[in-house]
């Protein structure tokens, strides 16, 4: 009995091993795709409204489910582009040997695969029509889009390509998940030069990850934030203030006109009079030429008339000396 008891508690413990190593989620540093492998999908994607664009140029990113010893949302919002052309294709989650691995999200000049998940909002799993590029100027389809259009006027409205679906899957392949497949002209757009997350996106996502809020296991796939108008750790109070600070910026210059003017008018009066000066006196001189000539004539004559008998007076007594 004392030797057949080291077996059965080994086998005991062993088994119970098994069970704490089945209930634990396997997550495997695969490096697909720079991503995670998890054994079990993501939720279903939340249902949720977009919000306005806060500024031109921006793009949509679309929410998706994380993990970080458990799926947790990361909200959806708008990016700024890293540079004008590019375009944002969306991370996925994709089924492969018996783990859902991370397929990161990347800019490019075009779309590429994004494991045909419906993100919406232009993402309905093939390409996207929210909007395109207008030389430096990001243009917006309102169809798709919520944009303000009273801040974004480079708009349009198309319905074309717009897909709604009820299907809110939020993985590619495995039990339950998008069936589609990466054409040829996707697998080239992600194998061509392209640019990762920028690190606003990134914090976006650690940033997300802080909050309990966010796990799928206290929100039971229904987040409470599900999209936010500026990532998340954009210090969202301090942008809101500086929006005044823009007005001021545009308005400055009339200001400093305002301010200017009194300051010319001191500095310029002693320059306009030391310029004024050798005008004045330019202008005088001929002037008290002209008039000081005709009064010379006039006085000539009467010097002549009045100098003429005083030296006929004083020749007089001469002539009588002589004579």
């Amino acid at each position: 009995m004392r030797h057949s008891s080291i077996p059965t508690k080994f086998f005991v413990l062993l088994a119970i091993f098994a069970v704490i190593f089945a209930a634990t989620p396997i997550v495997a540093s695969a490096q697909m795709s720079a991503g995670l492998a998890v054994y079990f999908g993501p939720p279903a994607l939340p249902v949720y409204e977009q919000p306005p664009c806060p500024t031109q140029n921006y793009i949509w990113s679309p929410g998706y489910w994380a993990y970080d010893n458990g799926y947790y949302w990361v909200p959806g919002t708008w990016v700024p582009a890293p540079q004008p052309g590019l375009l944002w294709t969306p991370g996925y989650w994709g089924w492969d040997d018996g783990y859902f691995i991370w397929h990161s999200g990347y800019w490019a000049t075009q779309i590429g695969f994004y494991g045909g998940v419906n993100y919406g909002f232009g993402y309905y799993g093939n390409g996207y029509v929210g909007g395109s590029w207008q030389g430096n100027q990001f243009r917006y389809n309102t169809a798709v889009s919520n944009i303000d259009r009273n801040r974004i006027r480079n708009v349009y409205s198309s319905r074309s390509g717009v897909r709604n679906s009820a299907n809110r899957v939020s993985y590619n392949g495995g039990r339950g998940g998008v069936t589609a497949q990466p054409t040829q002209g996707q697998l080239a757009v992600e194998d061509r030069n392209h640019i990762a997350p920028t690190s606003v996106q990134t914090q976006h996502e650690r940033v997300a990850a802080t909050s309990r809020a966010n796990f799928s296991s206290v929100n039971h796939g229904r987040p409470a934030t599900s999209a936010v108008a500026r990532p998340l750790g954009s210090t969202t109070p301090q942008q809101h203030k500086a929006a005044p600070a823009v007005q001021q910026h545009k308005a400055a210059p009339a200001a400093q006109q305002r301010q200017a003017a009194p300051q010319q008018q001191r500095q310029a009066a002693p320059q306009q009079r030391r310029q004024a000066a050798p005008q004045q006196q330019r202008q005088a001189a001929p002037q008290q030429q002209r008039q000081a000539a005709p009064q010379q004539r006039q006085a000539a004559p009467q010097q002549q008339r009045q100098a003429a008998p005083q030296q006929q007076r004083q020749a007089a007594p001469d002539q009588r000396q002589h004579g």
